[in-house]
């Protein structure tokens, strides 16, 4: 019985055109903002920002009018080109962490992407600190920016606390979480504002790894039980005796100070 003909083509992928297709419209979007954003910094610095109108940043740019709102709400959002793609990245960050990492370590991992944004261009970081510290408007577009990052980092630390390393009240978590996020952003913007007034000069990465060690050692306890992507063995001690033998069990990644506990309380179960 004769054999149907196997076909000489390739058999289709479809994602792969598609996926190539969608990262140059991105990366046009983001060309066409960063030219808007060029021309908005020119214009807010030559004619001041208040004199500035939208037609003449689109002119500068060589583009229409309705170019300029298909990538900008306003003139004051059009000199944060980046911020989306940022959040975007950083978020990326979070979501592909190992299992075994700390997760304030994946958070300052995180907001790195936030400080590559600025240290990939330092002349016009310089240029938009200088702006936004002379212009309220824009001062409050940039704070509004800040608050996106501590929100993405807040969600994801209230998903690592560890419930037991809080006896008190469980219900601090949420505030715990808040606090610890708000602390790697101050940290990273204290680092980035040292920077910029440095007229971008300077090792700023190792700057940040210092402030995020300040970080870490102050709110890294209690952080850290709370992933599921791999099973681990529980923070309370899983105990045998045999004899005078007593045998305690603790996760590898524990803290010091945490795994002196799960020996004394041990300890006191079966003495």
């Amino acid at each position: 019985m004769p054999q149907p003909a196997k076909s000489s083509r390739t058999p289709a992928t479809p994602d792969a055109p598609e996926s190539a297709a969608g990262n140059r419209a991105a990366a046009q979007r983001l060309k066409m903002r960063r030219e808007l954003a060029a021309a908005a910094m020119e214009l807010f610095s030559t004619k001041g920002y208040e004199a500035t109108t939208v037609d003449e940043i689109a002119a500068a740019a060589g583009v229409a009018r309705r170019t300029f709102f298909r990538h900008f709400r306003s003139k004051e959002e059009a000199i944060f080109p980046d911020h989306d793609d940022t959040l975007i990245r950083a978020e990326a960050v979070l979501n592909a962490a190992p299992a075994h990492e700390h997760p304030l370590d994946t958070v300052c991992r995180g907001i790195k992407e936030v400080m590559k944004m600025y240290a990939a261009r330092p002349e016009i970081s310089v240029a938009r600190y200088k702006l936004t510290r002379e212009v309220p408007t824009l001062r409050e577009a940039e704070i509004a920016s800040v608050a996106r990052y501590e929100r993405l980092f807040t969600r994801y630390l209230l998903g690592h606390f560890d419930e037991h390393a809080h006896d008190d009240d469980a219900n601090d978590d949420p505030l715990l979480a808040e606090v610890a996020a708000s602390a790697v952003v101050t940290a990273h913007n204290h680092v980035l504002r040292r920077w910029l007034r440095a007229g971008g000069q300077g090792d700023v990465e190792a700057q940040l790894d210092h402030a995020f060690a300040i970080v870490r050692k102050t709110f890294g306890t209690g952080i850290g039980a709370g992933r599921t992507a791999t099973a681990q063995p529980p923070t309370a001690a899983t105990v045998s005796t045999q004899g005078e033998v007593l045998v305690a069990l603790a996760r590898t990644d524990a803290p010091l100070d945490e795994v002196m506990r799960t020996i004394e309380q041990a300890l006191k179960e079966h003495s």
